[in-house]
C-alpha cells in the first residue's frame, strides 16, 4: 500500500520509513526542510513538503495514500499545550479525509501509569492523559465512530545509543547542573523498547490492526529511575544524588512529575495480537552505557 507518513524523518518516522519500505510498500514522506527531503529520497520514499500546520497539505497526503501513520509531534515542551492542540488538529484532519474508506490510521501516543500493576493495552487512559494535553489517543478513537479505521501504538521510552526519550532530558539536566538525581528510593520504572523494535509495530499496526486497538511497544516493563540515574552519572562521570519529592520540582522543573512516576508497563497483549516481538538485544541500560551523548 502507499503510506503517508509524518515525522517521516524524526526518531520514530526514521525507522518506520525503511520499515515500510522493506516491506514492499510505498512510503509518502511528510518533510519541512530540503534536508528532510533528502533524507527520504535517499531512502526510497516520495517527499511532500509540509507540516503539521499545512492542514491543506496533510489532507493531500491523506486523499493520495492507502494508509496513514501519524508519528509527528512537535517536543517543545515549553509549548506543549499548544503543540498538543496542533496534534489533534492534525488527527482530525487527516480522519477526516480517511473517514467511511476502510484506510488505516496508526496514531501515536504515550504510555501512562496504571495504580499497582503494568498498564496493559486495554486499560483507557485517564481523563485529559493524566492532566497533560496531549490528547493523541482520545482523538484518534473517537474517529472510530466516524467510520475511520484508527488504531494507537503507544510508546515507551524509545531509545537507542544517540536518544532515550525523556531520559534525553534527565540527561541534559545532569549535565548542566553537574549531579544526576532521581527521587526517593529510586525504584519507581519507566518501560522502554529500543527504537528499531518499535518500528515493525507500526507496520503491524497498518497491516493488521483493528478499528480502536490499542498497541504498546515495550521491550522492558520496568527500569528503575535509579538505575538510569547511576548509568548517567558513570556517563559524565557526576555524582549521583537521591532528592525528595519536595526538591524534586527545583532541580527537574517540568520533568519533576515523570521523574517520580511509576509507570511499568506491558507488551504481552500486542504481541499475541499483532504476531510482534521485541528483538534488539540492547536494553536501555546497555544503550545509556553506551550513549554518544557521554563522549562529546
Amino acid at each position: 500500500m502507499r503510506v503517508f507518513v509524518t515525522g517521516a524523518t524524526g526518531f520514530i518516522g526514521s525507522a518506520v520509513v525503511p520499515e515500510l519500505l522493506h516491506a514492499g510498500h510505498q512510503v509518502l514522506g511528510l518533510a519541512r526542510s530540503d534536508a528532510g527531503a533528502q533524507a527520504l529520497r535517499a531512502m526510497g520514499a516520495e517527499v511532500l513538503r509540509g507540516d503539521l500546520d499545512d492542514l491543506d497539505g496533510l489532507r493531500k497526503g491523506a486523499a493520495e495514500s492507502d494508509g496513514v501513520v501519524h508519528a509527528a509531534f512537535n517536543h517543545d515542551f515549553s509549548k506543549f499545550a499548544e503543540n498538543s492542540a496542533a496534534d489533534k488538529r492534525a488527527i482530525e484532519v487527516i480522519g477526516s479525509v480517511l473517514e467511511g474508506s476502510d484506510r488505516p490510521l496508526v496514531v501515536t501516543a504515550g504510555i501512562f501509569p496504571t495504580s499497582g500493576r503494568p498498564t496493559t493495552e486495554d486499560d483507557a487512559p485517564p481523563s485529559g492523559h493524566g492532566g497533560t494535553p496531549r490528547l493523541s489517543e482520545q482523538t484518534a478513537l473517537a474517529l472510530v465512530e466516524r467510520g475511520v479505521r484508527a488504531s494507537v501504538v503507544r510508546l515507551s521510552q524509545i531509545h537507542d545509543r544517540d536518544r532515550h526519550g525523556l531520559v534525553s532530558y534527565l540527561m541534559a539536566i545532569a549535565r548542566e547542573k553537574g549531579i544526576s538525581a532521581y527521587v526517593g528510593t529510586g525504584l519507581n520504572r519507566w518501560p522502554a523498547a529500543h527504537r528499531l523494535d518499535a518500528a515493525p509495530v507500526y507496520r503491524l499496526a497498518l497491516e493488521r490492526g483493528t478499528a480502536g486497538a490499542r498497541y504498546q511497544v515495550v521491550g522492558e516493563e520496568g527500569v528503575p529511575l535509579r538505575d538510569i540515574a547511576e548509568a548517567i552519572g558513570r556517563g559524565f562521570k557526576i555524582p549521583v544524588v537521591a532528592l525528595s519529592a519536595e526538591e524534586a520540582p527545583g532541580h527537574f522543573g517540568w520533568l519533576a512529575f515523570f521523574a517520580g512516576m511509576d509507570a511499568p508497563a506491558s507488551s504481552l497483549l500486542t504481541q499475541q495480537r499483532l504476531g510482534w516481538r521485541p528483538v534488539q538485544p540492547a536494553g536501555m541500560r546497555d544503550d545509556l552505557d553506551h550513549a554518544s551523548a557521554f563522549a562529546v
